[in-house]
């Protein structure tokens, strides 16, 4: 057993992941992955890093400005959890790349990505976490095939048109839940699949998702 599962109580290091984004929730959620001990990772995001980043995208610094982020990710991520695999691949999502791996985390703020992931999910049946944000208000929620409903049925992909700032608190707080659920699949807690969480300023609620 590796020193991460004993002092954990828990071995995930034969699960893997794709992360599709790489911003304020795909950081949070990555490290949070890696530090759980997973296995392999892969991370999926086209964009580059922007000044405007920095108050919730903790893995990046000024002098990261311009630069690939799913790169940037990979790396500082091997250098935090060396027994990680971690992939990259620096472009838009293909259904293609999550063949092989346990589960899919959503992380992006744009609603044509999040609902062509979704599908992909549906079709292919792989579990997917998603989550989101805006301002102090945040969801996650578990999908998984022939057990939970989609994401379309918990309202995760609507989009409202209402873009907030974001502050890095609420990334954290919804990237970690995310990881945490992905972590609950894996370990076979299936009664965290099919509720949505509702962070709203300091306060967690869950709602049963029924189809």
């Amino acid at each position: 057993m590796s020193l991460k599962a004993d002092i954990q109580g828990f071995d995930i290091s034969d699960k893997s992941a794709v992360i599709v984004g790489c911003g304020g929730l795909g950081t949070n959620a990555s490290v949070h992955l890696a530090g759980a001990g997973i296995g392999r990772l892969l991370l999926i995001d086209f964009d580059t890093v922007e000044a405007r980043n920095l108050n919730r995208q903790f893995f990046y610094t000024p002098a990261d400005i311009g630069q690939p982020k799913c790169a940037l990710l990979k790396e500082k991520l091997s250098a935090y959890s060396p027994e990680t695999v971690v992939d990259c691949y620096c472009g838009r999502f293909e259904e293609s790349l999550i063949a092989g791996y346990d589960l899919v985390i959503l992380a992006v703020d744009n609603i044509q990505t999040r609902r062509q992931v979704s599908d992909c999910c549906v079709k292919t049946k792989t579990p997917c976490v998603n989550g989101s944000i805006n301002g102090f208000f945040g969801t996650a929620y578990l999908f998984t095939p022939d057990q939970a409903p989609d994401l379309e049925a918990a309202g995760c992909l609507n989009d409202t048109g209402v873009r907030n700032l974001s502050p890095s608190t609420t990334a954290a707080v919804i990237g970690a839940l995310e990881a945490q659920l992905a972590v609950d699949y894996f370990l076979g807690k299936t009664e965290s699949a099919g509720k949505l969480y509702i962070y709203d300023n300091n306060e967690i609620h869950t709602l049963d998702i029924k189809e």
